[in-house]
């Protein structure tokens, strides 16, 4: 069996587990969204989301250093050099921990102030707000510490391990939701403390599994200093990108608390959870095959890094798709059944959110191939130039009367334009074929882009709005969906490739009868 078709194997057997750790969490985060509003209100929802929102801010830091961790690992196993990869660990144990303190810093003095100086909060709230805080501030450091555990698990490509835990931490939630409906204290300051409880036990499960599973993943203080430059240089420039994509979120979350309020806050973060539910779909693909990604770089198979990099696109869009469509169309019935009240402008905010990430995961498989070479300061300095544009355009947007979902439409072209850079950025890197993606990929994606609406759209104008207009939306939209897809997104080879699977499995099946 060729190494490719091995790889191909894996791929499709870590994209299974990741689904099955994705649904459950999709099916409890939903319910619980709903429960945990109902008990707390669109008020404390917001302060919950808003105020969680200012550590977020801080995550920029981390984010940028979890890149470099899981690229570093993962490039090391690619290389097969054991040695240096156990120091790689320790060396980014020790980074965590000192983000960590600087992060706490940071955000007790910065966070502390903002919230209570700046912020819109409703009287009487500001103790509980305060609360939040804190244990979001926990919260956050416990996961920071987690970062280079979990690096190693997908490094590993061991993804039945995600599935197995999230059956645990779905049940902690749904008792979470229960405990605080219930519960006759303060519900938002339980709900934060609850929150901080399953982080720190997660983070106790994935560190021991690590130390028991991976010879690497043992801790023991290392000052590599060529190794620490190393790696905190790429995270810095790593830090950098992800500056504009922190101002675009949760900078541009507190301009909505700071010009409409945190019920708008509420309907934000109710699409957010929609949007972030439908996500997970194409993240658990781009978890499986991001490694690969990086090990065939590694490796110098640049054939198989070019495939990766299509497919990975084009896949990645058309399994987000199949979920737009119907909750585009249907956004207001699915909200009516979802939620007992929702918030206003609820819908559109759904709509819009879920346009503008599909223009960030364009670009994903990109970025990854880009950040396998190590080299991105120019990447980062082009990307943010255009980036951070967001963040003062939809300012200027609010201050002349614009209304809070304007921000989406901003978003959603802006972060369009950057797939173009890093295009540029793969053929000048590692010579991608430019040429050989526009087409095949952008232009396939384009087409049924617009196919995709049109029979489902029929349906929604033909018939009133009810339940069964509901299911007839999502069963034609699934059906037809897959009918472009297959037809006009796929190219010949990719045709014959699923069908052969699909005979496969359909062999398999009868032979078991």
């Amino acid at each position: 069996m060729s190494q490719a078709l091995q790889n191909n194997k894996r791929i499709a057997k870590n994209t299974l587990l990741l689904y099955f750790r994705m649904i459950i969490l999709m099916l409890v985060t939903l319910y619980t969204s709903r429960v945990v509003l109902d008990a707390l209100g669109e008020s404390d929802y917001g302060i919950y989301n808003v105020v969680g929102g200012i550590v977020a801010m801080f995550s920029v830091l981390s984010n940028s250093l979890s890149g470099a961790i899981s690229r570093f690992i993962t490039y090391e196993l690619g290389t097969g050099n054991k040695k240096r990869l156990a120091r790689i660990f320790s060396t980014s144990v020790n980074i965590q921990i000192l983000m960590a303190l600087a992060i706490f810093v940071l955000c007790e003095v910065g966070g502390v102030w903002f919230l209570n100086v700046k912020m819109n909060i409703p009287d009487g709230r500001m103790e509980a707000a305060n609360i939040v805080l804190q244990c979001s501030i926990a919260t956050f450091m416990v996961n920071l510490i987690s970062v280079p555990y979990n690096a190693t698990i997908i490094a590993h490509e061991r993804m039945g391990v995600f599935a197995y835990i999230s059956i645990l931490e779905a049940g902690l939630k749904l008792l979470v939701a229960y405990l605080i409906y219930i519960s006759t204290f303060d519900k938002l300051m339980v709900y934060a403390q609850l929150i901080l409880g399953i982080a720190i036990l997660l983070r106790l499960i994935y560190g021991i599994y690590c130390g028991r599973h991976f010879a690497e993943a043992h801790y023991r203080f290392i000052l590599d200093r060529p190794l620490l430059k190393e790696m905190t240089g790429f995270a810095g420039w790593n830090l950098f990108g992800s500056t504009a994509y922190m101002l675009n979120t949760q900078g541009v979350n507190m301009l909505i608390n700071i010009f409409f309020g945190v019920t708008t806050n509420a309907a934000r973060a109710i699409a957010v959870q929609v949007d972030a539910a439908v996500t997970q779909f194409v993240n658990n693909f781009m978890t499986a095959i991001n490694p690969q990604i990086t090990k065939s770089y590694a490796a110098g198979d640049r054939e198989y890094l070019f495939k990766l990099v299509c497919r990975g696109t084009k896949y990645s869009f058309f399994i987000m798709y199949l979920f737009i469509v119907p909750l585009v169309l249907e956004a207001d019935t699915i909200l009516g059944i979802w939620l007992k009240e929702v918030p206003a402008d609820t819908p559109v905010f759904m709509r819009l959110v879920l346009f503008s990430t599909l223009a960030t995961l364009l670009g994903n498989p990109m970025l990854t191939a880009i950040l396998a070479t190590g080299k991105i300061r120019n990447y980062q300095i082009a990307v943010v130039s255009v980036g951070c544009l967001v963040f003062p355009l939809t300012w200027i947007a609010y201050k002349l009367g614009c209304p809070a979902y304007t921000t989406y439409v901003i978003y959603s072209v802006i972060y369009f334009s950057l797939n173009f850079i890093r295009l540029s950025f793969l053929k000048k890197l590692m010579g991608f074929p430019v040429g050989g993606f526009i087409l095949p990929v952008f232009g396939r994606i384009g087409i049924c882009a617009v196919l995709t609406f049109v029979l489902p759209a029929v349906v929604m104008f033909v018939l009133p709005p009810s339940f069964l207009r509901l299911l007839a939306v999502c069963v034609v939209s699934l059906l037809w969906s897959v009918a472009c897809v297959y037809y006009v997104g796929l190219e010949k080879e990719e045709r014959i490739f699923f069908m052969n699977k699909a005979k496969q499995l359909l062999i398999k099946k009868l032979k078991k009868i």
